[in-house]
């Protein structure tokens, strides 16, 4: 995961780096896995449902854009001081990490039902063949190329903000960019073999370790950039994300007491999108 030599095991420096190198990685690539699989669902509905072709174009046009996002978002980021941009960037990853842990908390309490992603590739299979076909140009079923084009869009924007910020942030975007592909390439290609959604995937065990991670990063970045120094510096990560995951499980604990479990499941639409 982190290349390291002997030599540097010595320095303390080097095994801070490591530390934050390596949950660096794991955060980004979790999270963009979640993300992707999410895409995949619509993509695959899309193509199933309606052309493969259309399908695939709405991907490359969605991925045309993100990497225009990209191009701009990262060199305007790398201007930013490294104070103000742990402030900007640590306030934003604790606003997603705590949306994305207030939801994982819910399910796992019961409170809200387990995010389904065979239940959605249905509904939005559904969806698509009763929509009608309309040509436009090149692309030969309009509503596959808009359904996939929104799907990765919506989900690649995700993606490009928590890996070009992890990498900036930490000086570190080869490494972060590594991840993120890493994760799409994984869910891509597992999912087109098997030409069906990732149902199997522990998603929503993923969007809770996710949530901790995302949170405990905005926590760490939001208060180094507003001035506080952490004891042990990045190696006070190793406490920060333990401390937010173990809160978070006794939350878990606490709202399971509260009321009883959901047990009609959630409309499905309302999941479509959502993390």
């Amino acid at each position: 995961m982190v290349r390291i030599s002997a030599y540097c095991v010595m320095l303390p420096s080097c095994r801070e780096m490591d530390v934050t190198s390596g949950a660096l990685f794991l955060a980004v690539f979790l999270a963009c896995a979640v993300e992707a699989v999410e895409a995949l669902t619509i993509v695959l509905a899309a193509g199933t449902a309606r052309e493969w072709r259309s399908a695939g174009f709405g991907v490359g046009a969605a991925l045309v854009v993100l990497a225009a996002v990209v191009a701009v978002l990262g060199p305007a980021l790398s201007v930013i001081p490294l104070t103000g941009l742990r402030l900007f960037v640590g306030g934003l990853l604790l606003v997603f990490g705590l949306q994305w842990l207030r939801k994982a908390v819910l399910r796992a309490s019961g409170h809200k039902a387990l995010h389904d992603e065979a239940a959605i590739f249905q509904t939005e299979l559904a969806a698509a063949r009763s929509a009608g076909a309309r040509r436009r140009g090149l692309v030969g079923d309009w509503y596959a190329f808009t359904l996939a084009f929104k799907g990765v869009l919506l989900e690649g924007l995700e993606v490009a903000f928590i890996a070009v910020t992890f990498g900036t942030n930490q000086h570190d975007v080869p490494l972060a960019a590594l991840a993120a592909l890493l994760a799409i390439v994984l869910v891509a290609g597992a999912g087109f073999a098997v030409h069906a959604p990732l149902a199997r995937v522990p998603e929503n065990t993923l969007k809770f370790v996710v949530g901790v991670m995302l949170t405990s990063f905005g926590i760490f970045w939001g208060s180094e950039g507003a001035g506080a120094h952490w004891p042990g510096a990045d190696a006070a990560l190793l406490v920060v994300v333990p401390a937010v995951a173990v809160f978070a499980i006794g939350l878990v604990f606490v709202m399971r007491g509260v009321r009883g479990p959901v047990t009609a499941p959630a409309t499905v639409q309302a999941e479509v999108g959502e993390s």
